[in-house]
């Protein structure tokens, strides 16, 4: 009952860190030439989450700091590009961790799933003005993904070695 009672405290927490990143990460402008394009400085929290709890833990963070985010924002339409991206994500990162991940770090799995954030984001906004043409915008995402999502896969790195260091390991 005590560990169930924890894990539910460091999930709350991740959650919310989630939605706190995300509040901050949607005010700061990037000065970029591609519209949506952001850190993803919440997604940290989402890998985070599948490495130390695992995936249905991972899963229903990744969700809950979607829709919680909205909430906070206001932003109805960022939450369908958020939701869509965060979910594909978070899916293509537990495939990597589960057949992958002894061959490749962290951080390789970070860039396995900020491509596929960037790769959904693209694909609702594709859906949402009915034009093909939207996908010219995934290389450039693409790109800037790499390198966010290598300080995303380092941060998490460094976090979850904190947390083990600290015995708050719950992944079975």
């Amino acid at each position: 009952m005590h560990k169930q009672i924890k894990k539910m405290v460091f999930l709350s927490l991740l959650v919310s860190l989630g939605v706190a990143l995300g509040f901050i990460e949607s005010m700061i402008p990037l000065p970029l030439p591609l519209p949506g394009a952001r850190l993803g400085l919440s997604n940290l929290v989402v890998l985070t989450s599948l490495l130390v709890f695992g995936n249905k833990e991972g899963f229903l963070v990744a969700v809950l700091k979607s829709l919680l985010l909205m909430l906070v924002t206001g932003n109805v339409m960022a939450f369908f590009y958020s939701s869509t991206g965060s979910i594909l994500s978070c899916l293509a990162m537990m495939g990597a961790i589960r057949w992958i991940m002894p061959r490749i770090s962290s951080i390789g799995v970070s860039l396995i799933g900020a491509s596929f954030h960037n790769l959904g984001q693209v694909g609702v906004a594709c859906f949402m003005v009915w034009n093909w043409r939207i996908f010219a915008y995934l290389p450039m995402l693409l790109l800037l993904g790499i390198f966010t999502g290598f300080f995303v896969g380092l941060g998490s790195n460094f976090i979850v070695d904190q947390m083990k260091r600290n015995n708050i390991v719950f992944k079975e």
